[in-house]
């Protein structure tokens, strides 16, 4: 029973943190690597819901691949966003990407991919072939070009504290980083 607790406490951090938690278990504490200790008779904080934003991890490959077809047809640039549905800085970015600024933006440059890592367990392939460091923390980022080149990923958890980010900071990085059209300067925001 007292495992199942400690377990049941380290889940609890390693779900406010949302970086692949390091555990360390000694007589009545548990330390983590994001965390100070905690002793082993606190109750954890209530589990919130949260929205399913990330699909099934099996699909990660295939949504790749229909992504990449997608955006070499339409010329639109491939945003890959890791992440897990249990993590609130991931739920928080889904929220700018979709706020009125942002969403303009993204659906007219931006072919968005969600890759579930599941608990910094699943998916690694994916995330190492576009070199992004998992274990900086969720949500990372990665763009690719139309035709499926790496142009940028996130290799020090830049997005990982999102719930201290504005959602200036995502406005920010999609315009940096969609593609450049014919007729327009690199400084404009709505070409």
């Amino acid at each position: 029973m007292k495992t199942v607790k400690l377990l049941a406490i380290a889940a609890a951090l390693a779900f406010t943190a949302c970086k692949a938690p390091t555990t360390v278990v000694t007589n009545s504490t548990i330390t983590t690597a994001n965390s100070t200790p905690a002793p082993a008779t606190t109750t954890p904080p209530p589990v919130i819901p949260s929205r399913i934003i990330y699909p099934d991890p099996a699909q990660a490959k295939a949504d790749l691949a229909a992504a990449l077809k997608t955006a070499a047809q339409t010329h639109k640039r491939v945003l890959l966003d890791f992440g897990g549905n249990w993590c609130g800085d991931c739920q928080v970015l889904d929220i700018y990407f979709h706020n009125p600024q942002n969403l303009p933006v993204l659906e007219a440059n931006f072919v968005l991919v969600h890759i579930n890592v599941g608990h910094f367990d699943i998916n690694q392939d994916i995330a190492s072939h576009y070199r992004v460091p998992l274990e900086r923390g969720v949500p990372a980022v990665a763009v690719l070009s139309d035709q499926g080149k790496l142009l940028y990923s996130q290799r020090s958890g830049e997005f990982a504290p999102m719930r201290r980010m504005e959602p200036s900071a995502v406005t920010s990085f999609l315009v940096q980083w969609k593609p450049a059209k014919q007729g327009c300067s690199a400084v404009m925001v709505n070409c």
